[in-house]
């Protein structure tokens, strides 16, 4: 299949792209539960609470089992006591689910077709800049008339990176670092030919 080139003057040109890669039809079950395990894996899960074998002290048993007229009590650490540990204490915690490359796969091809459907995806012969300046991404963008935009690029330059770092509403990524959160983040992806290539041999 052929997919139009863009140019500030309109589309100029076409790119042969595979039809497996760009052509694939829309699978929305399989797309969230992609974004959710990709969302769900970048969880830290940091969190703990000492319960009362983690708590310091309580090595002996405060008092007499019997003959004292008080409850039993084996160590001062318990959850009843001041200065006890926690009763259910949470735990670091692994929030990754498991998803299979080949579905992995499958939902990219489905985004970045859905993508090129609906004349989101802008593909451009190269994308560079010769300064790192905010205000040059920003026009340059504007001959395209984007003001918020996916750049995707075979290597992202330092001059790229510098100028977007301030743009909340833009992002550069290269080829190999594009993931389905990015894609479906932004109304518009901006991509190069030469990043579209290798988007698709890392897809088909």
């Amino acid at each position: 299949m052929e997919l139009a080139i863009a140019t500030p003057k309109g589309n100029q040109g076409t790119v042969q792209v595979s039809e497996a890669a760009f052509g694939t039809e829309y699978n929305q079950d399989l797309i969230h539960q992609t974004v959710v395990a990709f969302l769900a894996g970048g969880r830290q899960g940091t969190r703990a609470q000492k319960n009362r074998s983690a708590v310091s002290g309580g090595g002996r048993k405060p008092h007499a089992q019997k003959g004292t007229g008080r409850a039993r009590a084996g160590t001062i650490r318990s959850p009843l006591w001041r200065g006890g540990g926690v009763t259910f204490a949470a735990q670091p915690q692994d929030h990754t689910q498991k998803l299979n490359r080949k579905m992995y796969r499958s939902a990219m091809r489905s985004i970045v077709s859905e993508l090129a459907r609906q004349e989101r995806l802008i593909i451009v012969e190269s994308f560079d800049l010769a300064e790192p300046k905010t205000k040059a991404l920003i026009a340059k963008l504007g001959e395209y008339k984007l003001t918020e935009a996916l750049i995707v690029t075979e290597e992202v330059s330092q001059n790229l990176y510098l100028s977007s770092r301030n743009l909340h509403k833009v992002d550069v990524r290269d080829a190999a670092a594009v993931d389905p959160v990015s894609l479906i983040n932004f109304d518009k992806v901006l991509v190069t030919v030469a990043a579209l290539k290798k988007l698709e041999e890392i897809l088909v």
